[in-house]
């Protein structure tokens, strides 16, 4: 089955139609809200166009280059610095910045990447200059903010002849080098040994006062202790001696005879053999209970 032929007024047309299009495409553009557009006239600018919108330009005679008119960021590289104690410091900054003059900034350093690179010089160069007019102590901790407002304002100065303004510039970090922080740590863990050290001689010293006290306090009552209870056997002794004396007192023969039968219990042992005088008390004594002990064997027999 054969296709219709298309009339010739028709492919004519249409062709028409296509190139008509492209032209129009070659002709007219458009200009977006977060753009801006440096037409070249072969080579040669011939004006900016800032505003969004639909605008023209002569095919293969005129060229456009588009900018942003966005806030843009730069993040620069670590770098050292030296402060005013002769202190080195690592330093990583970035910084927020716009084309505020694209046709200066095509002139000058033409695109985003040359920017970058201007940038980064001017930047660095018043970090440098800023921070080398103080110490360590104030760049870190006391005057950081300021510091960075000064290098903010001196670097856009510089910058709006690129038809650049930097907006602002910041420290993302501020580090002493990876061997003077070694070194740093190592102080810093020498000297809290040092004052740990210091607190457990502290803590030993009142230690020793404790047990000092606690010990003379214990010898304290143990001496009251013993006084008291040296105090109590003495009356007891007393009061015992007192007891005996007044009971043998009434019989002080008895008393003598008893004491001495102490004495020879005390001094007699097995198989002794001892020599008495005739008048001892304890001879008549043993003779008497032999005497009784006699008597029942003599009756017995």
């Amino acid at each position: 089955m054969n296709g219709v032929p298309i009339p010739k007024w028709l492919a004519a047309l249409l062709g028409i139609l296509i190139l008509a299009i492209i032209g129009a495409n070659m002709v007219f553009f458009t200009v977006r809200e977060d753009q801006q557009v440096v037409v070249t006239r072969l080579g040669k600018p011939v004006r900016v166009l800032r505003e969004a919108g639909l605008s023209y330009r002569v095919p293969f005679i005129e060229q456009l280059t588009y900018f942003d008119r966005r806030l843009l960021e730069y993040d620069s590289s670590s770098t050292e610095i030296i402060t005013q104690d002769k202190k080195t410091l690592v330093v990583d900054n970035f910084s927020r910045w716009r084309i505020i003059d694209p046709l200066q900034f095509l002139r000058t350093v033409r695109d985003e990447m040359g920017a970058q690179a201007r940038l980064d010089d001017i930047i660095y160069s018043e970090l440098r200059r800023e921070l080398g007019r103080k110490d360590l102590i104030d760049t870190v901790a006391k005057e950081r903010a300021h510091l960075m407002e000064l290098v903010t304002t001196e670097s856009d100065r510089k910058a709006r002849e690129y038809g650049i303004q930097i907006v602002d510039v910041r420290l993302k970090r501020a580090d002493l080098p990876a061997e003077n922080l070694k070194a740093i740590y190592g102080r810093m863990q020498a000297e809290r040994e040092r004052i740990a050290t210091q607190y457990r001689s502290e803590g030993r010293e009142e230690a020793q006062k404790i047990r000092a006290g606690t010990d003379r306090e214990r010898d304290i009552l143990l001496a009251g202790a013993y006084e008291k209870e040296q105090g109590i056997m003495g009356e007891g002794d007393a009061r015992s001696i007192d007891i005996t004396a007044r009971a043998f007192a009434q019989d002080a023969e008895f008393y003598a005879f008893l004491k001495s039968l102490e004495v020879y219990q005390k001094s007699f042992k097995d198989k002794t053999t001892i020599l008495l005088p005739s008048d001892s008390n304890l001879l008549r004594f043993l003779q008497q209970e032999g005497g009784r002990n006699a008597q029942p064997n003599r009756q017995g027999k």
